[in-house]
């Protein structure tokens, strides 16, 4: 082959998909981490390279891969907080978490009596995560609150419910 039939190499040429996912998705999954918490930041991880994987047939360059990515990662994260706000607010969780404590199942009336018997915040905190399987970033979203204070209140509950079956 003669250096004349080679195709110029371009500094900015695009890599493989795969090496752009093993070169980026540690970035890209830390700021999302940040952006939205650990629970949901999965699930905008994948939206974000499957949306990356759809359009980058048509990517021109490579000269800012990785804010190309991160600017995808950060949209995504927007949408899933934008879906988050529009969900019914802590009026509403708090009231549907509370109806489903008040139906407890027949072997488990025991349990959800003390349940019932927790202070509020507790009560609600314990039934989002329990009955619900929310995560505390939702539990907290929910109560208008932190992770942290979400987590607290979880444990507290459960801290509590433990000492009165004891």
């Amino acid at each position: 082959m003669h250096v004349a039939d080679r195709a110029p190499r371009s500094a900015h040429r695009l890599p493989p998909f795969e090496a752009l996912l093993d070169d980026h998705a540690g970035a890209v999954l830390r700021f999302l981490v940040r952006r939205v918490g650990s629970v949901d930041a999965e699930d905008c991880f994948q939206e974000t390279f499957l949306a990356a994987l759809r359009a980058y047939p048509r990517l021109q360059d490579a000269q800012n891969l990785r804010g190309w990515l991160l600017t995808i990662a950060r949209n995504k994260a927007t949408d899933l907080q934008r879906d988050a706000a529009r969900r019914p607010l802590l009026g509403d969780e708090a009231a549907a978490s509370a109806a489903t404590v008040d139906q407890p199942a027949e072997s488990d009336g025991e349990l959800w009596e003390s349940v019932r018997r927790l202070p509020s915040k507790q009560r609600s905190a314990v039934a989002m995560r329990f009955v619900e399987d929310r995560s505390y970033d939702d539990i907290a979203r929910a109560m208008s609150t932190t992770p942290d204070a979400a987590r607290q209140n979880v444990s507290a509950g459960i801290k509590r419910l433990r000492r009165e079956r004891a």
